[in-house]
């Protein structure tokens, strides 16, 4: 089980108040998970890893994040507190790990990069060694070699490098690549597991940024199974009211912070949403937010009358929210529909705020 964060920021934030102050930070997930339910498990203290980019654009330094990993345990390592502390950042990754594949080494640590182009993971794909060599078989000539470790999470980034039509472009991709590329990605996935035989789900909780756009996954490729847990926050402001506890604040329509994790990092139940199982987010550069169900096989509309249970996600100490899963309304999904075509045209449309259509339980 590995715990994740993403924040996103009109301004940048201190490292600090992601990944070491708040009282549980992604540092205490690492060995304070309220939602490790499997006691069986490892904490996560099998390496983590910090990216962001660069509060503003220096032509000689380029637009590729920066990533610091190790592979001691977050709450053990000094130069991680000393980073956090004098690093300021818009668009922040951080990513705690608990190995279920690949050896205790960097390059097995997330997130990774490509270009302009960062990824992490939260799950396993599984059975990922009977795969393998159809991944593989799959990527082209340049990303056969990119993976340097041996993660099912480092080769699902390069699937997903495999659907853009040119990864290492220095120009930002729409959100609308980088979402068809994710859903093209977890398509390919359960197309080799069928291949292969392979019954037991997989757990796909993706995140991957161009430093402008954001897509993150909760998913499982099961229509009975809930995914790992995810949670998204948003407002105006994320601060300290005392030491280590604090309170994201909304005071305008407009959102000037986005916080998805795979635990939420403050105690106020208020301020955290639960993402539906099998639903994709999309955040845009110009922080609007929109959630779309993954229409697929193991899509549940109103009709299916099936509760998601989370015994697969406990068993495998990926755990999920304790809530089930909400699907998408015909008329939610026309709503997507329609405001994805709206964004196609010209003037106010392509401007306009997206806001949730899809909403969160």
């Amino acid at each position: 089980m590995c715990r994740l964060l993403v924040f996103k920021g009109a301004d940048p934030i201190q490292l600090c108040h992601l990944v070491t102050r708040p009282a549980h930070s992604i540092i205490n997930q690492a060995f304070d998970s309220r939602l490790r339910l499997d006691a069986t498990r490892a904490v996560n203290g099998d390496g983590f890893g910090v990216g962001w980019y660069d509060s503003t654009r220096d032509a000689e330094l380029g637009d590729a994040p920066c990533i610091f990993t190790s592979v001691t345990p977050a709450w053990n390592n000094q130069n991680l507190q000393r980073i956090a502390d004098k690093i300021k950042s818009p668009l922040v990754f951080a990513h705690v790990r608990a190995s279920t594949a690949g050896a205790l080494s960097e390059t097995n640590c997330h997130p990774w990069r490509y270009g302009r182009l960062m990824w992490m993971h939260n799950g396993q794909i599984s059975d990922f060694s009977r795969i393998k060599r159809r991944v593989l078989a799959a990527l082209p000539e340049p990303l056969f070699l990119f993976p340097q470790g041996h993660t099912d999470s480092e080769f699902a980034f390069a699937v997903f490098l495999s659907h853009l039509g040119d990864p290492l472009q220095t120009e930002p991709f729409s959100y609308k690549e980088l979402r068809d590329a994710m859903l093209a990605t977890i398509r390919d996935f359960n197309g080799w597991a069928s291949e292969a035989g392979i019954r037991e789900p997989s757990l796909m909780n993706f995140c991957v940024t161009d430093g402008e756009s954001i897509i993150c996954t909760r998913y499982v490729s099961s229509k009975s199974d809930q995914a790992a847990s995810l949670y998204f926050s948003s407002g105006t402001s994320f601060y300290e009211h005392s030491p280590g506890a604090y309170r994201m604040v909304k005071t305008d329509k407009r959102e000037k912070i986005i916080v998805v994790a795979s635990e939420p990092l403050t105690f106020e139940k208020a301020d955290w949403m639960e993402i539906p199982t099998n639903t994709l987010v999309c955040i845009t550069p110009k922080m609007n937010v929109l959630q779309l169900p993954i229409l697929d096989e193991f899509h549940l509309d109103r009709t299916d009358q099936i509760v998601r249970s989370p015994t697969f996600a406990m068993r495998t100490g990926f755990p999920p929210s304790m809530s089930g899963a909400t699907a998408a309304s015909a008329e939610e999904v026309k709503s997507i529909a329609a405001l994805d075509g709206a964004s196609r045209g010209a003037g106010a449309g392509r401007n306009a705020p997206i806001h949730p259509v899809y909403p969160c339980p």
